[in-house]
């Protein structure tokens, strides 16, 4: 399950039906999440423990079922202290605060061991190339 947080939503709409400009930040952002995220909630995001989101990039393919995709591996910080059950990723707009402006469930497709995912300090989350996508329908 991915989807567009309403803030985006919102850019998208305004952008290409109301002439507000929406400028694409020049780097994105994944983010951990523990509790489920919607388009109005930001659920709770992974901190501290050596914790820090990750840059991403993506590769579109697809027409009309058009689909983003992380093209490089994504691999955060090794754990310092236990971060808890990862279940979600989420797309940011900035480093550090910011916006959600999507979100995913990771699936086990994206991990070596079964979803969810537990991370204690010492671990290392590594998502492989072309495993994190974002699908509207």
């Amino acid at each position: 399950m991915a989807g567009f947080t309403n803030y985006l939503e919102d850019k998208v709409i305004n952008h290409l039906f109301g002439g507000t400009s929406y400028t694409v930040p020049g780097t994105w952002y994944v983010g951990l999440l523990t509790a489920v995220p919607s388009e109005s909630a930001a659920g709770t995001e992974v901190s501290g423990g050596g914790y820090a989101r990750q840059a991403i990039a993506w590769t579109i393919t697809g027409s009309g079922t058009a689909q983003a995709a992380s093209n490089a591996a994504i691999t955060f910080p090794t754990a310092t202290t236990d971060w808890g059950t990862v279940q979600w990723a989420g797309i940011y707009d900035a480093i550090t605060s910011g916006n959600l402006c999507a979100f995913v469930a990771l699936t086990q497709a994206d991990f070596s061991t079964l979803n969810p995912k537990i991370i204690n300090s010492g671990d290392i989350l590594k998502i492989d190339s072309g495993n994190l996508k974002i699908q509207l329908d």
